[in-house]
């Protein structure tokens, strides 16, 4: 039986699925994360797919692993991660030196995106994109069900491009530096932590985005005001996302995709910031969630190996 490792690198969770070669998933497992040692890092990676052959009986054909930041295609080195025992180092080397079967790195909001575009919410679209709004904002993109890495292998980073000017200005909002090294992303205003700073902004308390929306759905004017700040924001951000790829779906991820009231407002938001005649594709819910991105990178390994 064909099988192949799906492994998600989180900043507090490492998780492995095994799947079948329709999916079917076998096998699950989590750990933390060694965030700050990275030979620990590669120690615990490696027991997880030891462990999982012991306990199926037989390796993976293929391992796909989704890791979180950049990935310098000449180096091989992550130029940024949210576990800082990654940044700089070569993860894919190091970790095809200690693994046997075919290894296959990816973005972690890629493996999203392809996990939704097959048995997700965007199942048999001709094309998709993946929105993240979480602790940050990414994505990935997908055409027939294949990712689309582009050149760098960054397609689908849409939480760094900048915020439109006169946004900032009509809200009154400070022009913020990235990690990433630029100013002004898209990231820093619409991800969890930028409704929070919205909210601050406007006079609020220093509340995280789950109290947020939490308050205004029992009426609080200051959480109102953040909201529909930080709609307008995401509308425009996601207005010109389609005017540059033009998905037929958008699946929303993280945190925030929980939010009911962005399914109901969100279109409009869109429609706001696009020219008359172009219509807003559906946005969608996430069908596996959490669990998308384990999937998505074992689905990663089944692309590079095809079937026999």
């Amino acid at each position: 039986m064909q099988r192949y490792y799906g492994i998600d690198i989180g900043g507090t969770k490492i998780e492995l699925v095994a799947c079948d070669a329709r999916l079917e998933v076998l096998h699950r497992h989590r750990i933390d994360t060694p965030t700050r040692d990275y030979p620990a890092f590669l120690e615990a990676v490696t027991t997880l797919i030891r462990d999982a052959d012991e306990t199926l009986g037989q390796p993976a054909q293929a391992i796909g692993i989704g890791l979180p930041g950049v990935r310098d295609r000449v180096s091989g080195r992550q130029l940024s991660a949210n576990v800082p025992a990654l940044t700089g180092q070569t993860v894919g080397q190091d970790l095809r030196a200690r693994i046997g079967p075919p290894l296959h790195l990816g973005n972690d909001l890629q493996c999203f995106a392809l996990s939704e575009a097959h048995g997700g919410a965007a199942d048999g679209q001709p094309s998709m994109f993946g929105a993240i709004l979480g602790t940050g904002a990414g994505g990935g993109y997908c055409i027939e069900g294949r990712l689309v890495g582009g050149y760098n292998g960054i397609a689908g980073e849409w939480g760094h491009w900048s915020v439109a000017a006169h946004l900032l200005v009509k809200h009154a909002l400070p022009v913020l530096d990235c990690p990433c090294g630029l100013r002004g992303c898209i990231e820093r205003y619409v991800s969890g932590g930028g409704l929070a700073l919205i909210h601050r902004q406007l006079g609020g308390a220093d509340l995280d985005a789950a109290a947020i929306i939490a308050r205004a759905q029992q009426q609080d004017e200051t959480a109102n005001r953040a909201l529909d700040v930080h709609r307008d924001l995401l509308g425009h951000s996601l207005a010109s996302l389609i005017m540059a790829v033009d998905p037929h779906v958008i699946v929303l991820g993280g945190g925030l995709s929980k939010a009911e009231r962005l399914y109901r407002d969100l279109p409009q938001a869109i429609a706001t910031h696009l020219f008359k005649g172009v219509r807003v594709p559906p946005i969608l819910p996430p069908v596996f969630g959490d669990a998308g991105g384990a999937r998505g990178a074992a689905l990663l390994a089944r692309q590079h190996c095809p079937i026999s």
